[in-house]
């Protein structure tokens, strides 16, 4: 997969068809546009390449001010990584500013489109909206494709409504602790990467050592507090472990920590990179009464954990 980083030393292809939007997680939504997107691309005399218009950051940033308050399930990273493995020919990524957001659909069209993209055909899922005040629709599209060169198709609503699936709702369902439905509506577990930096050291002293993450991105969502059974990804390998997220009642913990138990694992990993994906959500956070206690619920959470991992 090609990737550009704006729109200036992206070159028209001959027959490029195109989509956009945030794809913030591509999920089975998203993969069904991608997936009608390629088979568009590779039929007939007129094959092409397939082409994804994303914006960075995501939008709801910038023209509500909400900086803070969005959550995303997915970094620019991920996101990337998920298209190229969708197969996607060409990535966009129109940096998104308030400037940009104020371009008309109809300068959307033209400047983007046409002029930078060459678009000859346009697939877009139900609903979408784009420009100003997502002025923009599918109707607009289809009464001015003719005069700016290009076709257009929109997935059916039906096609939509039986996946039933939106960023939002995946967002709900992890900060609910409602696992199932968001591995579900993304099509495989949830993830995130972060750095292993030194906490307070004291899973060490109770036979739990665990590896605290530092998450990569501020804006990447962290599900619910509680405690999951989880795989994480060290250099490439596969290893089963147990997390807790929280503020660990038990010990007065004052704010929220990331910790992972990675079970059969002894070495020293501060500083390092790894990936943990939330396989089962276990149980919620609570406050037992001492360590003793807390040691008895944790050797009976790994026990839980591995046998749902198949260890």
């Amino acid at each position: 997969m090609k990737i550009y980083h704006g729109t200036d030393t992206f070159q028209p292809i001959p027959n490029a068809v195109v989509t956009s939007g945030t794809f913030d997680g591509v999920h089975l939504g998203h993969q069904k546009i991608l997936t009608r997107l390629t088979e568009i691309a590779r039929r007939g005399d007129q094959a092409g390449e397939t082409v994804v218009l994303t914006f960075w950051p995501h939008p709801r940033t910038v023209v509500s001010n909400d900086s803070q308050g969005l959550k995303l399930l997915s970094t620019l990273e991920e996101k990337t990584e998920l298209l190229a493995a969708a197969g996607v020919d060409n990535l966009v990524v129109i940096p998104f500013t308030r400037s940009f957001s104020e371009l008309s659909s109809a300068e959307f069209i033209e400047q983007i489109l046409v002029d930078k993209i060459g678009t000859k055909k346009l697939v877009i899922g139900y609903d979408h909206h784009f420009g100003r005040n997502r002025e923009g629709s599918f109707e607009y599209l289809q009464q001015h494709a003719p005069e700016y060169g290009f076709e257009i198709e929109e997935i059916p609503r039906q096609d939509v409504e039986d996946v039933g699936v939106s960023s939002s709702k995946i967002r709900t369902a992890l900060l609910d602790g409602d696992l199932k439905t968001a591995t579900k509506f993304l099509g495989r577990p949830y993830s995130l990467s972060g750095t292993i930096v030194k906490g307070q050291q004291l899973g060490r002293t109770i036979g739990f050592p665990t590896a605290n993450i530092q998450v990569d991105d501020p804006s990447k969502l962290v599900p619910a507090n509680g405690i999951y059974a989880t795989e994480v990804i060290y250099k490439g390998e596969k290893l089963g472990g147990a997390m807790s997220i929280g503020t660990r009642p038990t010990v007065g913990g004052t704010y929220r920590t990331i910790e992972v138990f990675i079970f059969d694992f002894n070495q020293e990993i501060y500083g390092e990179h790894l990936t943990v994906r939330f396989i089962e959500y276990l149980r919620p956070e609570l406050k037992y009464d001492g360590l003793p206690a807390l040691v008895v619920q944790m050797k009976l959470d790994v026990e839980k954990a591995k046998t749902i991992l198949g260890i």
